[in-house]
């Protein structure tokens, strides 16, 4: 919902900021795991409720995932790429809450595995449709740029970050928060169901 907003406000300062590491060297893929490595260490930071550190670990992940795109569109955009991106983004995603369960597990534990598992929905519906989006060759409208066909929601890459930054800011509302958000995430995953089997089963008469 935000992201097509979020997006052209970023774009400028991330391609500014790619051409250091493109000059130096660097590859999009380099980045991308570097920054997934950082981001794991915030699994520690917030498992020992330190949350103003793992915020810090999770906000420098997503600087860094932010970076490997636009240093992509630099060198060239690969299948090899994306594949990479989107996998380590995904564990990403499930480790945050995770790591709550770890901090408190009485008070966050079923909270975060419901979390986990509305993720599944949005994660399973957003990455089928892009399989077969590609399969037919149908064009995305709206992130040109990007290795995979985004299909929207009300609850995309800004609005998960936002919710992770809500964790470490208000711990101690984790599991409301995440009870909230996951509800969000299956009103996403039906959208994006209903939206994209109608797509494809418009295209397949069509043809």
């Amino acid at each position: 919902m935000l992201d097509r907003y979020a997006i052209p406000i970023i774009r400028w300062p991330l391609k500014q900021a790619a051409k250091l590491p493109d000059k130096i060297g660097c590859s999009a893929n380099q980045v991308t795991v570097v920054g997934f490595l950082i981001g794991l260490l915030a699994l520690p930071a917030i498992a020992m409720e330190h949350y103003w550190l793992g915020l810090l670990f999770i906000a420098l992940n997503r600087i860094f995932d932010g970076l490997d795109g636009a240093l992509a569109r630099r060198q060239g955009i690969t299948d090899a790429g994306g594949f990479l991106d989107i996998t380590l983004d995904f564990l990403f995603y499930a480790m945050v809450p995770f790591a709550f369960a770890l901090a408190n597990p009485e008070q966050n534990a079923v909270a975060a595995t419901f979390l986990v598992f509305s993720f599944m929905g949005t994660g399973s519906s957003f990455l089928a449709f892009a399989v077969m989006a590609s399969k037919r060759n149908i064009e995305n409208p709206v992130y040109k740029s990007k290795s995979l066909y985004y299909i929207g929601g009300l609850t995309e890459g800004t609005e998960t970050i936002g919710c992770f930054v809500l964790f470490c800011l208000f711990p101690g509302y984790f599991a409301e928060i995440a009870w909230t958000f996951g509800a969000l995430c299956w009103a996403t995953t039906a959208t994006r169901v209903w939206a994209g089997y109608q797509t494809l089963k418009v295209e397949n008469s069509d043809k």
